[in-house]
């Protein structure tokens, strides 16, 4: 399973902008680990989606429990192939 949920909805208006917003559930821990999990979909936003993201779109990262650990790599490939398909 991966470490979150892409989820992207089309704007439907003139205005090009990637916007982003982020999620994690207090079922996935305290405080401490929930705001570790956003640092992380933070980072990875800011690095791939200028580049792959779709324009006109919101996108919204919803953290999932495998996401805490998981190699940062691992994390930025998931999400480089979530936008792949959404891109589709």
């Amino acid at each position: 399973m991966p470490g979150f949920v892409l989820l992207a909805l089309d704007r439907r208006d003139a205005d090009p902008a990637i916007r982003v917003g982020f999620t994690v559930t207090k079922k996935i821990g305290g405080a401490v680990v929930r705001n570790r999990l956003k640092r992380r979909l933070r980072a990875l936003a800011r690095e791939v989606l200028p580049e792959r993201g779709l324009a006109g779109h919101d996108h919204v990262l919803i953290g999932r429990q495998d996401g805490v650990e998981r190699d940062y790599a691992l994390l930025r490939a998931e999400l480089v192939k979530a936008l792949g398909k959404l891109a589709r």
